[in-house]
């Protein structure tokens, strides 16, 4: 019984703000595609639009004119099947990125307090909670493993400043949740799909850090795909990066997906810091056109509370 597993993240581009990233697996009896085993349960953004829960890409399920109630509830319903449901975005973390709670708090802005759900009314989500267990019992699927990486601005400028590498930030990220995905599942095959990103087309020197026991092959690489098998492991394990997997791939566009939940959860939490700060303020995304305007209406705020433009201004 194969693990499907996908990775993507939220906020590498922006200059404001935490980057997440989030790995998502699931235990299938065969290697059929998951959107069609648990439809039941689940549908692509343009299948015929039900009360079913929508599995995709983040960017085409969410925008600030949509809002994120649908990003939400799929989010929220995977994460409290997961594990115990979430009340507030502490308790969120506390299972999705208990690693990275230290580094979190010492956030002039992070309080966890957030009230969850925000906009999912709450006898809804117990329905889709039930309604997701009941399915993956019927198809015999197992959610074994769902965690994410969270970087801050200061852990992010960090590794900048360690590896002269923005990419860094990604591969430092990636080689944590592969690792503890193998430490934390049973010896099954495992299918690794992360959402390829940039020029980059060579991982061989990444995962033979990340599979250190095991020897890593090169199947291919090319603009398309970069495909990778690992041997002398308890397990068969091959890893396929690409573009747009979260297209092609159930669980990296549910990585997607709880990515940016969690990243729009801090940034609201962000934005209500400086705002309480600088009455008026606009929120932002992070981006890095409106990032410039947010930085230079906060910098009298962050003089007088004492916090160093590095803390809050991703350098690259």
């Amino acid at each position: 019984m194969p693990w499907h597993i996908g990775i993507d993240e939220a906020g590498y581009g922006p200059n404001l703000g935490p980057f997440v990233m989030t790995l998502v697996a699931c235990n299938t009896p065969d290697d059929g595609c998951l959107w069609n085993r648990l439809k039941s349960c689940f549908r692509r953004f343009d299948d015929t639009a039900d009360d079913r829960l929508i599995v995709a890409d983040s960017k085409l399920v969410y925008s600030p004119n949509n809002g994120w109630a649908d990003l939400e509830r799929t989010a929220l319903t995977v994460c409290s099947h997961c594990f115990d449901q979430p009340t507030t975005l502490a308790t969120l973390l506390d299972h999705l990125a208990t690693d990275d709670m230290p580094m979190l708090a010492n956030e002039a802005w992070f309080t966890g307090a957030s009230a969850l759900p925000m906009d999912t009314p709450g006898e809804n989500l117990v329905a889709d909670i039930a309604a997701l267990r009941q399915a993956s019992k019927d198809e015999a699927v197992t959610w074994g493993f769902c965690r994410s990486v969270i970087v801050p601005a200061p852990g992010f400028n960090d590794l900048i400043d360690r590896w002269d590498s923005k990419a860094a930030v990604l591969s430092v990220a990636i080689t944590r949740l592969m690792q503890q995905c193998l430490e934390n599942t049973r010896a099954d095959p495992m299918r690794f799909t992360v959402d390829k990103h940039g020029g980059r087309n060579a991982y061989y020197a990444l995962l033979q850090h990340v599979f250190a026991n095991g020897l890593v092959y090169v199947e291919e690489e090319s603009r398309q795909r970069s495909v990778y098998r690992v041997d002398g492991l308890d397990r068969q394990i091959r890893i396929t990066f690409m573009p747009k997997a979260d297209v092609e791939h159930f669980t990296v566009a549910l990585a997607s997906m709880i990515s940016k939940y969690v990243r729009e959860l801090l940034m609201a939490e962000f934005n209500r810091f400086w705002q309480a700060q600088v009455p008026g303020l606009e929120p932002t995304a992070g981006y890095p056109q409106d990032a410039v305007r947010y930085i230079q209406a906060i910098r009298p705020a962050m003089l007088r509370l004492g916090i160093p433009e590095r803390a809050v201004w991703r350098r690259r």
